[in-house]
């Protein structure tokens, strides 16, 4: 189904459709933003895509600056000289274009460009968001290029802390950006690999909010549709990078897995952060090939919803076992590795892996409860391909 050019609210605005990067300046006037930093990674800096959106800005006066010094797992200290630059350019808003790394280290630099502490003072634990300055938080307009990891739609960011070689969420409901602009001509330039690994952290992150306990229909109504669309559009997304109803598709799907996640993620996450920050390894690729071993790690808990699950994929057999079986399937055929040792993680840390995954925010919405040893062995499974680590 085309959806075409459409507006929604959930949880926030979202300008959607082909071309919409057009509408980049009503979105700057719409919430009074007059003199945005536009915000990306280094990578995508040198991108056409990035010029047409800057284009849209210079066509109607509006001034701007850019700052790009964004990795791939952005650092504390991205973040740091991005507010600097921020501040020392008077700007008034930001504008967080690119995938998830960009889009979050943007939100950071929002929030932290009026604040006094420290950004490690917000770490998500506690009430640690509260001593925020809330009239120190700048507007932000996010624009993902990615469909993954729906940063667009979320009020947290994941930082690198570099002293500590740790990934850190941070959060504050205000992080959540005012208008997401989602077009899926942005996305077309993405290249296979990268369209693969995007898109099943979306799955992951649907799968995840869909298993984690607790009581919340609404996000594992919303984790269902996502893990449908993505089942149906990732592999045509794959095939034909033009096949704009399946970036579109994906795109919508992404945020749904992001919005669905306020439920709680799982244990996929809680290795999966360690191991980007130790290894510097691609959030989207590290959570792909963790999921299948996660998911034999707590089947005995979630047997009924992967029954309902492989209804909804349409699977000949029910059960955790066809679940697994397809993903491997459709990791494949996105020829996405099996195993963590295929992409060079040795396993040399799994000890303190499992400790440090332990004590991770995503870790307590686990499917059921895990220690630092179940964390530990779900990474040496993952790392080798040997089930036996976690049976």
């Amino acid at each position: 189904m085309e959806i075409g050019n459409t507006n929604w609210n959930f949880p926030t605005t979202i300008w959607f459709g082909s071309d919409r990067i057009e509408d980049l300046p009503a979105a700057c006037k719409q919430i009074g933003i007059k003199n945005p930093l536009f915000v990306t990674d280094e990578g995508l800096v040198k991108l056409e895509i990035v010029a047409t959106a800057l284009n849209t800005l210079e066509k109607s006066a509006i001034s701007f600056s850019v700052y790009s010094d964004v990795q791939g797992n952005p650092t504390g200290k991205n973040v740091t000289k991005g507010v600097e630059h921020y501040r020392k350019h008077g700007h008034d808003g930001v504008i967080a274009f690119g995938g998830g790394s960009a889009i979050d280290a943007a939100k950071t630099i929002a929030f932290m460009s009026g604040q006094t502490k420290s950004i490690w003072d917000f770490e998500d634990a506690g009430d640690n968001w509260s001593y925020a300055d809330v009239n120190g938080i700048a507007p932000i307009i996010a624009i993902p290029t990615t469909a993954g990891t729906g940063s667009e739609v979320g009020r947290a960011s994941v930082i690198l802390d570099e002293e500590n070689c740790t990934k850190k969420i941070i959060y504050h409901p205000k992080m959540l950006p005012e208008i997401v602009i989602s077009d899926p001509k942005l996305t077309i330039g993405l290249p296979p690999h990268i369209t693969a690994w995007t898109g099943v952290d979306a799955m992951v992150h649907a799968i995840e909010a869909f298993c984690a306990p607790g009581y919340h229909p609404m996000a594992e109504g919303i984790a269902v549709e996502a893990i449908r669309l993505i089942a149906k559009y990732l592999p045509k997304a794959f095939k034909n990078g033009n096949d704009l109803e399946a970036r579109g598709q994906m795109l919508v799907a992404a945020s749904m897995g992001a919005t669905a996640f306020q439920k709680g993620l799982g244990s996929v996450h809680s290795v999966a952060h360690q191991l980007g920050a130790i290894y510097n390894k691609q959030h989207g690729l590290l959570n792909a090939i963790i999921l299948p071993y996660a998911l034999a790690q707590n089947s005995d808990v979630i047997e009924e919803k992967m029954n309902y699950l492989a209804k909804v994929l349409d699977l000949e057999s029910l059960g955790a076992d066809a679940v697994i079986a397809y993903l491997i399937a459709l990791r494949a055929a996105l020829n996405i590795p099996n195993t963590l040792v295929e992409i060079g993680v040795d396993n040399e840390k799994a000890i303190q892996i499992g400790e440090m995954a332990f004590k991770d925010p995503s870790t307590p919405s686990n499917a059921k409860p895990v220690d630092a040893k179940d964390l530990e062995n779900l990474f040496r499974a993952a790392q080798s391909g040997d089930l036996t680590y976690i049976k």
